[in-house]
Formats: C-alpha cells, structure tokens, sequence
C-alpha cells in the first residue's frame, strides 16, 4: 500500500521534489533534500508494474508523475508530437525513458519505454549462444565483421508500460490481447522489436543516461522546457543555454541515480530498481520463476562451464560458456506468463540479481573454488543479460569486477590490439613515451603554454529575450577579446535586418548607448559612436569604449530597434554584491565565463601565463582547462595538470613544483578535492561513473561572498537563526472552487518568458504559480 502521507511529495501540491542544488550531482545535494526525493521515488517504485529505470524514476520527478492511477496522464506533453513506433520497422534509435506513441492503425497506443534489450539475429533459440555476440558494437552481424556503416542499426526489444498515462489513454485489455494475437502492432509478449538506427557507432555506445539525455534535448525538448512543469529545468540550472542544459540534466539525473541505490527498501540491478519485498515475495515461492528456478539458473552457470570427467591423460582443457539470461526463462516451465509485458522486465532483474548474489557470496572474485570455473558479467544489454563461463578460472589473471560487464565474447572473437589501457591512456597524456625521448632532452624545464580554450566558443552563448516586429532583445555575456579588441558581437538577426544595406561589406556610424546602473561610468562611454561591421560571417560593433568596471562574463542586455542604427546596452545590479575571489561583483554574470577569463593572467591588458608563479599557473590551469559545471565550478584530472600548464612533459622538478602547489592551494581552500571516472576514450567524467575507473579531480568553485550592506553593523535588524532555503517558483494545484489572483497571472506569465515559452502564457485551470522566495528550515 502506498503511502499518501505528507512525507511524500504530491505533484503540484507542494514544493517540487527537483532542486536547484541536484543540478551539481548527489554530493552538490543537501542531505534533507536528498532524502525527500529518495522517499518519492521509493513510493513511484512501489506505485509501478515496471522496474524503474533511473531515467524513468526521472521523468516521475521531472513531470511529475502521480501515484494512483493517474501516473503521468496530466504531464504538459503534446502527444502527437511523441516519436511513432510500429513493429518491425526501422526507427531511429529511441532510449529508455522516452515517451511514444505505438501505432495501431486505429487507436495509438500512448506508453513510456521502461526497458529495452538487444535482440541480436545471431542468437537462435536456447540460452547458450555464440560468445562473439556478448559485447559486439552495434551493427555487427558476424563474427568476422566490423560494421562500418556510418549510421549502425540493432536489433532491439523495447518494453512499454501502456498504463503510465492513466486510465484515459488506456485500452481494454481485450482490444491488447487482440494486438498481441494478431502480432501486428505488438508481439505475443506485448513487446515492440524495431530496428533501431543511429546516429553514429559512438552513439550507440552511449549509457542509457547520456543517451536519454540528447534525447530529452532534441526530441523531447518542447515538454522539457514547458512552464508547466513543476520545476523547469531552464531556472533549476540559472539558464537555459545549451551546455547549462546538459550539465544540469546530468546532474540531476546523478542525484536520482544515487537517491535510488541508496534507498534501504530498494535494490538496483544497473540501473533498475525493485522494491526488497517484491524481490523477496518472488524468491519465497517455489513456482515458475521462484527461488528454486533462480538457485537453478546460477548452478547452471557453475555446471555448463564444468569438466564433467577427468580425461584419461592429463588436465581437461579450457572450455567457456555464453549464457544469455532472456532465453534461459523462457525455457523455463510455465513461465510464459512471467515473461510478458513489463513482467519481463522484472523477471529479467530478478534474475540478474540472484545470479549476482550468487557471485558475490559463494565465489572468490567470480571463481568456485571446487569447480575451478570463473562467472563474471560479459554483457549487460543483449537478450536480458550474459554472463561469461569459464574453465579453469584460476588460470585468467584477472582482478577486475565480476559484475561489470567486460565484453570479452567479441573482443577475444577478434583479437584486439594488446595495449593494456592504462598504457594507453598514459600514452595519450603524455604523449611520447619519456624512454623514447633523446637522452638529452628528457628533463628539459618546460616553458608554460597557453593553448586554447577548447570550449570557449560554446561557454556563454546569447539568450534571446524578444523578438518581434519592432525590436530584437537578447541577453550575452561580455567575453575577454571582446574588452582586449573593443569590440561586440551582434545577433545575426541583426545582419539579416539591415540587409537592405546592399554591400557585402558595410561600415557604417552607429550609436550605442551604455547603461550601467551603480557602476562607474563616463558621460563619453554613455553615449558613443560606433563602426557597424558588417558582412556575410561578421555582424559586429568595433571601437567600443568599455567603462573601466566591465569584466569577462558581465551580462549585457542588448535592444536593437528593428532598422535602426542605435543599439542600447544595459547591465542589472545585482541585489547583493558579491565578492569572488577578491573581484567585487555587484552587476549579474555569467559564472561560466568568469571562471575561464577571469583566471589569473587575463585582464583587458593581456592573457598570458608568462610572468605567473607556480601556484597561480595551477590556478590558471584549473580555471580554463577543467570540466565546467553551470555554477562556475572547473573540475580537471589530476594526471593532466602538468601538460595543462605546460603544454608537454615538464621535468621532475617541475612535477614536484605543480604537487606542492596543488597540496598548498587544497590546504587553503582556494582548490578542492573530488573524485571522476575516466571513460574508455581517456575523458574524465564528473560525477563518477559506476562502470568506469575513478580517477583524483582537483575543482575551483567561485565561492562568492555576500558583501555586507552598511547597515549590517551595530544597530542592523535582528537575524533568524536557521539555514537559508531558497524555493523556485513552481506550479501548484487548487482546491476547488478557487481561483488565481492577477499577480499570479502576471507572475506566471513572467516564468513563462524566463523559460523561452513562446505561447501559452495563462496559468491552466485548476492552478496557480508560487513565485520564488526564501525561507527558513
């Protein structure tokens, strides 16, 4: 029975469960915040038919999925702008997560994709099957080939739960058990088995939460961004550009991940989570499917790699065994009906469980110790999930995880490179190995180097405010070349207006006026005169005078009278200055860009590292090379900070200098420590990822300070004890018979122009809009 106490959270009744905090990862998230998630999405795991996968568990505290009966049926979804599924066909590749629409002929079938597998056409009938296919890339159809199509296409079974949109999106399940006979528009199991395109073969590779993520921003975008749902993603990130987006969507995905695995009532098998009761009430009975199947399955995987004799002559040889998860239920007596519909799903983790509880608690890192046969996880995603048999395990020098998932069917089909790859991932740092260097310039003092930013030209990208008839507004942070060569990108939206101009190159006098509320300004910078910059790939105003306060990363607030040659800057203050880093901040900003231009090294007079101590070098690295994070934070591995400073392999000396710099700056706190993974490709990851080998990050946080007010002193109003609690503005539901006031009309349709919503601007019936405000807890 689920619980409706106040404890768990109501959709659109009370705050949203999604914060800004969880935009950061899990250990960004205050433990009380964590904890009214985690205690939501245990109820959505109890309340679903399905395992819930994370990013499902996702779109329930996104959209705000209710318990009951109604699941996801008042989402602010467009449903025939959902992707079209049919049987058979050839479909770009959808993730689990994603939101469809099954056609029928007549009545489409609304669902959410709660599970998918591969479906590999190598695989014929019975559990054990041929070991290429355990881990093979997608598109690959033999043993002896590697796809180079540039748009791979797999096989996949995708599993829809056709109640998530409640009863009125339902139907009768005499018409399903039509469709299921017919195997027309759903197979006999209920289930959809497409051919599923990609992009590109790294595509494919993708984890399902990166992979849900693209898909959220391209397919889903318009319910993504919708002002109707209860905590819009464009404020919980601070704005909506595209980077800021997909940090924040990460993030908040890491925390639901991490809410789920650590729940005390829940358990995961990847990313899937089941209630502990539901597993254990399916264990205690001895049916198709219960304890005794389950025990039989992780035996079986124990005997099929197992010498049944011992030869007459010598040691049996070595033997290993494929067995793939999906077929072996189905072999399985009177199991049919455990194996449709979501049920699938569920059987399929509760097995992967059992045999993962097995390995874990009667093998010594994956080996039986009597059998000498090794069992260890090769494939997470085709047909349920295959796992790798092998004897005698003993004689494979292997330490790695048993349970995660290690390909080795395909990769010892085809024999690749050696390399092992920490070498080649040290090699890829490092560049050329030191042993390979002439003698006599191996320890060489390295010069310090300033490449490139490789992201700058996606950090701080406009934000159109207004466009229509008369005006064009948007909104864009003040870059570093921009002070250094005086100089101001415009809106091609500006390029196309005057085009009427009639040249491919244009110079033309122009006005701009400067306003900068609280900050210093000239009456000569007020109002200047300007060269417009016009061509077919430049839309600019040069000669700018920039007053002597701007910085990298100020926002600036453009207008541009349609047609005219006048263009009005303006910046905002800030309510409370900020201090960063010693740099008093009193106007808005663009956090990213101050972090990267802001480094020591940089101003309006120059952006070098010549000249820059040791510890100030680490600084500058940090700040322009690290993973950057929507708030301003810069997260850089560890291993990569001598060539970050110095473009190559500096001496020891060197070496010895960076680490005493980066223990000094940890020790101050003007760096911090955390923990990333690093990908099969040699990118850091931050947060961690389960399945990849973690890795020491260093981070630089602004930190801003509140500068305080003069009357802040003696005499200053009384201050509450307790901790700030910062609440967005969010939709919530009214009782019956009451009606919003004007200013909340206003106020929602306020939200709705921060969110980018170009219509629709009314609150729905039946709610009302709680602005942003604080309180405390």
């Amino acid at each position: 029975m689920i619980s409706t106490g106040q404890d768990i959270w109501r959709p659109f009744d009370g705050e949203p469960v999604l914060t800004p905090a969880m935009t950061g990862g899990h250990r960004s998230t205050p433990p009380e915040e964590l904890e009214r998630l985690r205690r939501y999405l245990e109820a959505v795991v109890a309340d679903r038919v399905c395992p819930v996968h994370t990013v499902v568990a996702f779109n329930a505290a996104y959209f705000g999925y209710e318990l009951g009966d109604e699941g996801h049926g008042n989402g602010p979804f467009d449903l025939d702008a959902f992707p079209s599924l049919t049987l058979g066909d050839e479909v770009p590749a959808l993730p689990v997560g994603a939101l469809v629409r099954i056609e029928t002929g007549s009545d489409p079938l609304y669902a959410e994709i709660v599970y998918k597998e591969g479906r590999h056409p190598g695989v014929e009938e019975g559990a054990d099957i041929p070991g290429w296919v355990s881990g093979a890339p997608a598109g690959v159809r033999g043993p002896s080939e590697l796809s180079e199509a540039p748009h791979p296409v797999r096989r996949e079974l995708l599993v829809p739960d056709l109640t998530a949109f409640g009863p009125a999106l339902q139907l009768s399940e005499a018409k399903l058990q039509r469709f299921r006979a017919r195997q027309k528009w759903l197979n006999k199991d209920g289930h959809v088995v497409v051919d599923a395109r990609y992009g590109s073969a790294p595509q494919a590779g993708l984890d399902d939460c990166t992979a849900f993520v693209q898909h959220l921003l391209t397919h889903q975008r318009e319910a993504l961004l919708s002002p109707l749902v209860p905590a819009s993603v464009a404020h919980l990130a601070g704005g909506g550009t595209e980077e800021r987006l997909k940090s924040a969507l990460s993030g908040l995905l890491d925390t639901v991940d991490h809410a789920l695995r650590t729940s005390d009532s829940l358990r995961s098998w990847g990313y899937y989570a089941l209630t502990r009761t539901r597993i254990g009430a399916a264990l205690g009975q001895n049916g198709p499917l219960g304890g005794d199947d389950l025990r039989a399955l992780a035996s079986s995987l124990e005997r099929s790699a197992a010498p049944a004799t011992h030869r007459r002559h010598g040691l049996n040889g070595s033997r290993t065994v494929y067995t793939a998860i999906g077929p072996w239920l189905r072999d399985v007596d009177g199991a049919e009906p455990l194996l449709s519909g979501v049920e699938y799903a569920v059987s399929v983790c509760r097995a992967n469980l059992a045999v993962a509880d097995f390995v874990r608690g009667d093998t010594d890192n994956g080996i039986r110790v009597g059998s000498d046969v090794r069992i260890t996880l090769d494939d997470d995603f085709q047909n349920g999930g295959i796992w790798r048999s092998h004897h005698p395990g003993s004689e494979e020098a292997d330490d790695s995880d048993p349970l995660r998932p290690a390909g080795r069917g395909w990769h010892d089909t085809v024999h690749p490179p050696a390399l092992p790859w920490p070498v080649a991932v040290a090699h890829a740092q490092s560049g050329v190995p030191r042993e390979e260097q002439p003698e006599d310039e191996r320890y060489v003092d390295a010069e310090p180097a300033d490449t490139p930013l490789v992201d700058g030209d996606r950090i701080g990208p406009p934000n159109y405010l207004r466009i229509n008839d008369s005006e064009v507004c948007w909104q864009t942070p003040l870059r570093l070349a921009h002070l250094m060569e005086d100089r101001l990108p415009l809106s091609p939206r500006v390029r196309d207006g005057l085009a009427y101009l009639g040249t491919d190159t244009v110079s033309v006098r122009v006005r701009l006026e400067l306003s900068h509320p609280g900050g210093e300004l000239d009456a000569s910078e007020e109002v200047q005169d300007a060269l417009l910059d016009l061509t077919d790939e430049t839309c600019m105003l040069r000669n700018v005078q920039w007053p002597i306060d701007f910085f990298p990363g100020l926002c600036l607030y453009i207008q541009w009278p349609r047609g005219g040659t006048v263009f009005r800057v303006h910046t905002v203050e800030l309510e409370h200055p900020v201090d960063i880093d010693g740099q008093l901040v009193a106007h808005r900003y663009d956090p990213g860009v101050l972090t990267r231009e802001g480094a020591p090294g940089s101003d309006r007079d120059g952006d070098s590292s010549a000249g820059l101590d040791t510890r100030r070098l680490v600084l500058r690295t940090v700040r322009r090379f690290g993973r950057l994070t929507p708030d301003g934070h810069a997260l850089l591995d560890r291993a990569a900070l001598p060539r970050g400073v110095y473009g190559t392999t500096p001496a020891p000396h060197q070496v010895t200098a960076l680490e005493q710099a980066v223990d000094e700056l940890l020790a101050e706190h003007h760096l911090y420590p955390a923990i990333g993974s690093r990908g099969a490709d040699g990118e850091p990851h931050h947060p961690a990822r389960e399945d990849e080998p973690p890795i020491a990050l260093i981070g630089y946080a602004p930190n801003p300070l509140v500068v305080p007010q003069p009357h802040s002193g003696a005499g200053a109003p009384p201050q509450f004890h307790g901790v700030e609690h910062f609440v967005r503005g969010f939709l919530r539901r009214l009782p019956a018979g009451s009606k919003p006031t004007d200013a909340q009309r206003a106020a929602y349709r306020e939200h709705c122009r921060h969110v980018g919503k170009a219509d629709g601007w009314e609150l729905p019936p039946g709610y009302t809009f709680v602005t942003e405000h604080s309180r405390r807890r």
